[in-house]
């Protein structure tokens, strides 16, 4: 195998260590000479064999399959520190040197991962377009006139040349999600606070997260599942809480903006894009369902005008305050801005986003995700520079209002534009969600992509030699595991039927439509204000009865069972495929005075042949 023809998504690299076809040296060696050669500046610090030296040397003489991220190499965005290597934010006049790696970084190194460089940004993570540093403006990888996307530029860059597996950005306001758009990548938009931001210099500390992006949803989920820890060191840092109804595998439903709440500025290949979105998510057993985003797009205007912008000030107010001349005027402007900022407007500004996120809440009574473009259009670096306000401004219509309603998101690929200015350049759409629905997100993400096919990033990798997103070895983000409780049901709790509101009100979500093992005798039983039947296992003469699983949140499931009248219960029910879930069975002295109609095979049936129901 030739090195410099190997693909560096994670299970390329798995597979070239699990052949004995390359080392990590050599891989490495490899990531170097790439990133060394890159033209769009995307890095501001490559590593040099001295430095990257330590981290090599840790897994010599180690078993690939014994850490998860063995031989990886990534890039880091450069406001997140590296141990030994200045931080620079984009600014010279800022650089410091640390003498720890951020925590996130050293949750990465110790599963294996090999740093490689830091990378480009908008200056102080301000901004989502990648021209405003002094390193140079980051060139899109597939048409360097056109804009990366930022803050987090030169990391989507890194990414999507094929540099490195994956790349630590930063997200405030879509910085890691708008470069995964225009560069043809994944970009995840965690829940706030599962990743740390100890040793991470923020933009708006109270609403900023490191982002992940990567080739694969695959890839971001397996770089998630190792970064994602509760750090004490880290204020703002939580614990992963369970995923709940995990909605990736179908059926969903998605909320999509009223044709109003569209713009695409004057962008037509962008909107018939999204279009070809929304009949992607259908295919794939999506119900699409229109929502008003005017109190989303309420919320992201308060990330720049309200007193949010105070934090970008209060993050570097002494350097500010000392050397403005120093800092892009761009970037100077919008943090200035903050140093007047008041107490008064600072709660004013809270109480307004608290009611706003009252109204935005309701939406996922509704939907289990959104759907959004990442960003409307695409614009030149010449025009972004020409414009940088305006323009900057327009490409966060859809991605300001995430962090601050506590939010996670995932950017993936939409298909290519098809005509106008920016014609051959990728594009993207965005999966929203609750908090701490990352791991469903990802997974609906993934079967996006797979559905769309292409390349990866501007790599010759196709989506299809890739394997598919599954669940995290040994259960989910941080250990949470799914929180949720499979119940399988037979009578008045089937969908549509009178009890199923029992379920939806929960939040359940409908899985499978099963049999069970042919091993019961089903009655309809005496009495009661509705007509419910039991199920009762037999040692001979059982049938198969037709069955619906929910998923059901934990955390309900108590007061779900505790609603359920004798002579039923939950106990174990067998499936036709030998599987045991929970599930609906009547004691023994319950079927006194019921009619037998195992011969009906189902409640449905029964119902239809005339049943009083």
């Amino acid at each position: 195998m030739s090195l410099s023809s190997l693909s560096f998504d994670l299970a390329s690299l798995q597979a070239a260590y699990r052949e004995g076809t390359a080392t990590a040296r050599e891989v490495i060696a490899e990531a170097l000479r790439r990133s060394v050669a890159d033209t769009h500046h995307a890095y501001i610090h490559v590593l040099s064999e001295a430095e990257v030296e330590p981290y090599r040397a840790r897994l010599d003489g180690v078993d690939p399959a014994s850490l998860p991220l063995y031989g990886v190499p990534f890039a880091i965005k450069d406001n997140i520190d590296l141990a030994h290597v200045p931080t620079t934010a984009a600014c010279p006049e800022f650089a410091y040197t640390p003498q720890d790696s951020a925590f996130v970084v050293r949750q990465l190194i110790a599963a294996g991962a090999v740093p490689v460089g830091k990378t480009n940004l908008d200056q102080f993570a301000t901004g989502l377009n990648g021209t405003r540093s002094p390193y140079g403006a980051c060139q899109n990888p597939h048409h360097p006139a056109f804009i990366s996307g930022g803050s987090s530029s030169g990391s989507g860059v890194a990414v999507a040349k094929g540099h490195v597996t994956f790349a630590l950005g930063t997200d405030t306001a879509g910085s890691g999600r708008v470069p995964a758009s225009f560069n043809g990548l994944i970009g995840l938009k965690p829940t706030l606070g599962l990743l740390s931001a100890w040793g991470v210099l923020p933009a708006c500390r109270s609403v900023e997260t490191p982002s992940i992006l990567a080739l694969t949803a695959g890839d971001a989920q397996a770089v998630l599942g190792v970064a994602a820890a509760f750090d004490e060191a880290d204020a703002y840092s939580r614990p992963a809480q369970p995923l709940g109804v995990d909605f990736s595998a179908g059926p969903f439903r998605f909320g999509v903006p009223r044709h109003e709440d569209l713009d695409f500025f004057g962008n037509e290949a962008a909107a018939a894009l999204f279009a070809d979105a929304v009949k992607r998510l259908e295919s794939l057993g999506g119900t699409a369902v229109t929502i008003d985003l005017t109190p989303f797009l309420a919320v992201a205007k308060l990330l720049y005008e309200g007193p949010w912008v105070a934090e970008r000030y209060v993050a570097i107010q002494g350097f500010i305050d000392a050397q403005p001349e120093a800092v892009f005027p761009p970037v100077r402007s919008i943090i200035e801005g903050g140093r007047g900022k008041t107490a008064a407007e600072a709660f004013a500004g809270a109480y307004k986003l608290k009611a706003l996120r009252r109204v935005c809440d309701r939406v996922w009574n509704e939907v289990d995700c959104l759907l959004t473009p990442t960003a409307g259009t695409v614009y030149r670096i010449a025009e972004m520079q020409a414009d940088p306000i305006r323009l900057n401004a327009n490409l966060g219509r859809y991605t300001n209002f995430v962090n601050l309603l506590d939010q996670c998101a995932v950017a993936v690929p939409a298909g290519v534009l098809a005509s106008g200015d920016a014609k051959g350049l990728p594009w993207g759409v965005t999966l929203g969600a609750p908090a701490h629905k990352d791991l469903a997100l990802l997974r609906l993400a993934d079967r996006f992509h797979r559905a769309l096919g292409g390349s990866l990033g501007a790599t010759g990798t196709d989506v299809s030699a890739t394997p598919a997103c599954v669940g995290l070895p040994g259960g989910e983000v941080g250990a949470a595991g799914s929180g949720t409780v499979r119940v399988a049901v037979c009578g008045a709790h089937l969908s549509g039927l009178p009890l199923n509101h029992q379920l939806t009100s929960r939040g359940a979500r409908l899985v499978d439509s099963p049999v069970s093992a042919p091993e019961y005798r089903f009655y309809a039983l005496a009495g009661g204000p509705v007509q419910r039947p039991g199920m009762v296992r037999v040692a001979e003469g059982g049938a198969a009865i037709a069955m619906e699983v929910w998923e059901v949140p934990a955390a309900l499931f108590g007061s779900f069972v505790a609603g359920i009248p004798a002579p039923l219960g939950i106990g174990k029910v067998k499936l036709a495929d030998g599987s045991e879930v929970p599930g609906f069975i009547c004691e023994g002295q319950g079927i006194q005075g019921a009619t037998d109609i195992t011969a009906f095979g189902g409640w449905r049936a029964w119902l239809a042949a005339g049943a009083p129901r």
